[in-house]
């Protein structure tokens, strides 16, 4: 028999048995809602590092509402200030305030280059996006396989290693569908954003197709926030950082 245990965001199993069959949908669902409450904004910055050392940083105020809505606008750096992505479901734009419109992108480009792509800067929740298919469990941890529903997806299938106490991410590996590794992301530093949002405050990824190169990613604010759906439309893109 299986029991449930809540406790702030993260949810706990609990089995009668030891030869248990896990519930991989809702073991991702709960991965899901540990790392997002249902409708919030936050602070990010971006770091591509290169080979030899240099390094280009993005700063961007984002917000997220349900499991399929996410908007941000760049901060910084100058060059980039005022420009807002958009991600409805699949459907993606940036908007360009010298060009005055939003155009659509897909989510293999990448709105800051390096090895973070747009299917990264603009997260769904995973079970959005992804079936999982089978959990396994080892020391520590519980490793879900997870395939993806669509072929819009950007990785047609994805490991994520996760925590089995506090139900976070740890580590998740990223794969085309030839079966080639395309990129890793490790999730670090489990930090308290107050209230219950207590989750990975530092993503970085790596490629074996980018030798030397490395992304990372910083939280420094999550906050739930209530929402207008008006925000995540085309027309509201351009006034993006008034929410702030």
């Amino acid at each position: 028999m299986k029991k449930l245990f809540m406790t702030g965001l993260f949810v706990f199993w609990a089995f009668a048995s030891p030869a248990f069959a896990i519930d991989g949908p809702e073991l991702l669902k709960a991965i899901d809602a540990n790392l997002n409450p249902d409708s919030f904004e936050m602070y990010r910055k971006l770091i591509n590092v290169e080979p030899d050392g240099s390094k280009k940083e993005f700063v961007m105020y984002s917000v997220k509402k349900g499991r399929d809505k996410i908007a941000s606008v760049f901060l910084s750096p100058a060059s980039e200030k005022g420009r807002s992505t958009l991600r409805v479901g699949e459907n993606m734009w940036l908007y360009i305030p010298n060009v005055g419109r939003p155009i659509r992108i897909t989510s293999l480009q990448s709105v800051t280059g390096g090895i973070f792509n747009n299917a990264d800067i603009m997260r769904l929740d995973y079970n959005e996006e992804y079936n999982c298919v089978n959990v396994e469990k080892e020391e520590n941890l519980y490793l879900l396989h997870l395939k993806a529903k669509t072929r819009a997806v950007a990785y047609d299938r994805v490991k994520m290693w996760a925590d089995d106490k506090k139900l976070l991410p740890t580590k998740i590996e990223c794969y085309a569908s030839s079966g080639i590794l395309l990129k890793t992301l490790h999730f670090r530093k489990i930090k308290s954003f107050g209230g219950d949002v207590v989750r990975p405050s530092v993503i970085e990824t790596d490629s074996p197709l980018y030798k030397g190169y490395k992304s990372i990613m910083i939280f420094a604010r999550v906050q739930a926030m209530g929402l207008r759906d008006e925000v995540f439309t085309l027309a509201f893109m351009s006034k993006l950082e008034s929410l702030r």
